[in-house]
């Protein structure tokens, strides 16, 4: 079994600069952008790739997330998809403690935020989200936890029978974290690299994804498209459209 040390929580400040609000830790390290007048508004291109698991769950039972930030998946979501339940998990109270200033919902009777560790809620809990987005980062990165074989493994036991998870990565680490994904989830994956920034953002699915089987790297392209303001591009689809 693979031993993770937590690392140490950081103090997470709010910087407000003319119509934007961002989230960040003291080295400066922006985790979070937020626009005052448009709270829901996605303002990271990353984050509008992530929203593109609409295209497999159009409308999701429940979504999970691991990771609050600013919370703009979060605010997204509760805004969008209105019969959805959501569930936040974030390890930092310092982060939940500044929710009002980023106008995140209050916890009600399908939203809540709460304070613990990722990886043990997707360990313990018996819950079967049809979506589970993975969006946890500090200032070093995102934490080893969270990117275990083992992590990886219990996204998948955890997820319904035709679950998606959705994962952002960004770092040195990403090419380790792809194939661990590889193998619990079977090659099936989807990777879209948003062009102006680091991020590649995973989709890897539990059951069959007749979209991805039947399609090619164009037809998916002009799919995502209506959820990208940014260019991107396809790193990689699944083995079976990509075999044809």
């Amino acid at each position: 079994m693979e031993i993770v040390e937590p690392r140490q929580l950081q103090r997470p400040c709010v910087v407000h600069e003319g119509n934007c609000i961002t989230l960040q830790f003291e080295d400066g390290e922006i985790q979070s952008r937020m626009l005052a007048s448009d709270p829901s508004f996605l303002v990271i291109s990353y984050t509008q790739a992530m929203t593109a698991f609409t295209l497999f769950h159009a409308t999701p039972q429940s979504v999970i997330m691991i990771g609050l930030g600013g919370g703009s998946l979060a605010k997204w979501c509760y805004a969008e998809l209105h019969s959805t339940d959501i569930t936040v998990v974030e390890i930092n109270p310092m982060v939940i403690a500044l929710r009002e200033a980023f106008s995140i919902p209050e916890d009600n009777h399908r939203f809540r935020v709460i304070c613990g560790d990722g990886a043990d809620y997707v360990r313990h809990l018996a819950d079967s989200p049809d979506v589970l987005l993975v969006d946890g980062f500090d200032r070093h990165g995102q934490p080893a936890q969270l990117s275990s074989q083992a992590f990886y493994d219990d996204c998948c036991r955890f997820l319904s029978r035709n679950g998606l998870l959705v994962v952002n990565l960004c770092g040195p680490e990403d090419q380790q974290a792809l194939e661990r994904i590889r193998q619990t989830f079977e090659d099936r994956l989807l990777i879209v690299v948003p062009e102006d920034g680091e991020n590649k953002i995973v989709f890897a699915w539990k059951g069959k994804q007749r979209w991805i089987d039947e399609g090619d790297s164009e037809s998916i392209k002009r799919s995502l498209a209506g959820f990208m303001l940014v260019p991107f591009s396809i790193a990689e689809y699944g083995q079976a459209a990509a075999a044809k």
